[in-house]
């Protein structure tokens, strides 16, 4: 047992509240917990409890034994000197704010509540990745939806971090922001770092300078690439090498290096090359993307923003050296989407925070409220023991809510544990 689960048991009561006393036998009535304080200093504050008929206010201290209180030095420490109540599992020693006056201490040792203990314990003893999963079922559907939205803006909240990154370091452009955060996720998981790396070193002034022009567009971001520094067989792909080295010299840019790219257990449509020209396309086609995500407010006019066909070469092709089927290259529905949860929700949520507009906040929740579940590993072991989702933000839900809380046993603070605790 540790620290966290006594706060807990505090904090919402679960113990026997019969015949309270002191253990030095003054009774004790509980008026007010006092509020859980998570940083520095009592465990709560403001707490209002009577002590033998007299009234205190202040704080209250836990700890697994009483003698904590002398090994984590609080009686050297000013901000313990208004403690009014110190909470224990087990009282093994006195413990004086000052010479010769104890301060008042409850023992728990025989009070927690024997269903929520065996309860904790089969939670802490579970070596799943998800420890309540067995029991997923017997929650009711309101606790588990309600907590997903919380996770799903927990989420949104965490993502916001990298956003705020790029916009500091594009000192508050939102152009470049979004260009940027979109380049990024145009990567997916696996070229994510040099796809962001390719948009910082190929500035979205010097594309708007040739944005009209296609083959300047890929010729730019290929080489910038580093993906045309090769011998090629074929006539496109040295016209580019040919553009590139005009445009080079021009601005004075240097490429990346080609092995940043990954390749490997890919299927070839998400070969970086096509996702470069996917790119490419994208930046031919939009004019002021930003201001269209911001003013656009129908989900399905955002998706179209993102269904445009690769350049006529690569119908017939998967990278330079790779020849595919006669086929058009667009972006799939599965790829847009994802574009939408990681790139255009994030920036929305971004926005409205720092321009303090709740529009775009919601917004971007209901964006994904209308996408379908995701699917993978994570999702899938949560909605095989019953667990329901219904769209993106369910999804989006569960995966927050398993690194966030499966994997570091915060069951305590996850509203699905608190209903299984107390079951």
């Amino acid at each position: 047992m540790n620290e966290d689960f006594l706060h807990y048991i505090w904090k919402f009561g679960l113990f026997d509240k019969g015949n309270l006393l002191t253990t030095a036998g003054q009774s004790i009535e509980i008026i007010k917990q006092g509020e859980h304080n998570k940083d520095s200093g009592p465990d709560f504050f403001n707490g209002k409890i009577k002590i033998d008929g007299t009234l205190w206010a202040g704080n209250i201290e836990i700890h697994i034994n009483s003698s904590d209180w002398i090994k984590h030095n609080h009686q050297h420490d000013e901000a313990y000197n208004n403690v009014i109540l110190h909470v224990v599992l087990n009282h093994d020693s006195e413990v004086y704010q000052r010479p010769n006056e104890a301060i008042p201490t409850l023992e728990l040792k025989f009070r927690i509540l024997p269903n929520v203990k065996q309860n904790y314990e089969l939670l802490k003893g579970s070596t799943k990745n998800i420890p309540c999963a067995n029991s997923l079922k017997d929650i009711k559907e309101i606790t588990s939806s309600n907590w997903l939205q919380r996770m799903a803006i927990e989420r949104l909240e965490s993502k916001t971090i990298f956003v705020k990154q790029l916009f500091e370091e594009t000192k508050h452009d939102w152009q470049e922001t979004f260009y940027r955060l979109l380049a990024s996720n145009f990567g997916f998981k696996t070229n994510s770092e040099p796809f962001l790396l390719l948009a910082k070193k190929l500035p979205l002034n010097i594309i708007f300078k040739h944005k009209n022009d296609l083959f300047q567009l890929e010729s730019l971001l290929f080489g910038i690439a580093g993906l045309l520094d090769q011998t090629f067989e074929e006539e496109y792909p040295r016209k580019l090498q040919n553009e590139f080295e005009f445009l080079r010299k021009k601005y004075q840019m240097f490429s990346i290096k080609s092995e940043s790219w990954k390749y490997m257990r890919m299927r070839p449509l998400n070969f970086p090359t096509l996702r470069i020209a996917q790119f490419a396309m994208l930046l031919h086609n939009s004019s002021h993307l930003f201001s269209k995500i911001l003013e656009e407010s129908n989900l399905q006019s955002i998706i179209a923003m993102f269904k445009h066909n690769c350049s006529e070469y690569w119908d017939t092709h998967y990278s330079f050296t790779s020849i595919s089927e006669n086929k058009k290259k667009t972006i799939g529905e599965t790829a847009i989407e994802l574009l939408i949860i990681n790139s255009i929700a994030p920036l929305l949520f971004f926005y409205g925070k720092i321009k303090n507009e709740q529009k775009y906040i919601d917004r971007a929740i209901d964006f994904l409220t209308q996408l379908k579940p995701e699917s993978n590993k994570t999702i899938k072991e949560f909605t095989s023991h019953k667990l329901i989702v219904q769209n993106a933000c369910d999804t989006q839900g569960l995966i927050h809510l398993e690194k966030e809380y499966c994997r570091k046993f915060k069951c305590l603070n996850c509203a699905i544990g608190n209903e299984l605790l107390k079951k």
